[in-house]
């Protein structure tokens, strides 16, 4: 077994609760459109899919999300709605400092360049932890479960897929993660991925 030198963290849902209806309420406030309407107009339709495999840079995205909504949104208006839906888990959290030396930790999230480029405000915890070790699936123009999303954000960063561990709450996406070649785990709670570091012996105590 090819011993382990990256544990890839998903986003949401492992490291942060996403509220998305919290996130559709913001927008409705500042479009004064109904929850539905910024439903119907940025995820039903497919919009937010094709920021997150990369179809949009992040002005081209930002500019997009606008125009379904009907109106010139305020990029700090777009990183605000983002802002009220993420909470920190910090369980989870806590365990990327206690992973031992040698061993770095990095994140995977199916995101599109706006929120790469606002990672830090977004998302201040994990972004002090992993540095620019966070990636957004839109810059391997791939999301999870997608083969190409795991292999082309490891060789970004530099490690052999069979060196990576990924932990995601998504059964598909540690799928694709294994069919790739990465080790993979599914999250559940903070308590059993403390247990899954602690028997591959990835954690300093």
């Amino acid at each position: 077994m090819t011993e382990i030198s990256l544990i890839l963290f998903d986003l949401n849902g492992v490291l942060y609760r996403y509220d998305r209806e919290a996130r559709i309420a913001h927008l409705s406030l500042v479009t004064k459109q109904s929850a539905d309407a910024v439903r119907a107009a940025i995820w039903d339709s497919g919009f937010e899919d094709s920021g997150d495999a990369g179809a949009l840079d992040a002005a081209e995205y930002l500019r997009g999300f606008g125009a379904c909504l009907g109106c010139e949104l305020a990029e700090a208006d777009w990183v605000a709605a983002q802002q009220a839906a993420v909470v920190p888990i910090a369980a989870t959290l806590a365990l990327l400092s206690d992973i031992r030396s040698g061993v770095r930790c990095g994140v995977l999230t199916n995101n599109n360049l706006l929120v790469l480029r606002h990672f830090a405000a977004l998302y201040p915890e994990v972004a002090a932890l992993v540095g620019d070790r966070a990636c957004v699936s839109a810059e391997f123009g791939a999301r999870k479960p997608d083969a190409d999303a795991y292999r082309s954000c490891v060789a970004r960063l530099g490690v052999a897929p069979a060196a990576t561990l990924f932990v995601d709450d998504s059964a598909a996406n540690v799928a694709g993660a294994r069919a790739a070649g990465l080790a993979g785990y599914e999250f559940t709670s903070a308590e059993e991925l403390a247990g899954e570091l602690g028997r591959r012996g990835l954690l300093r105590r």
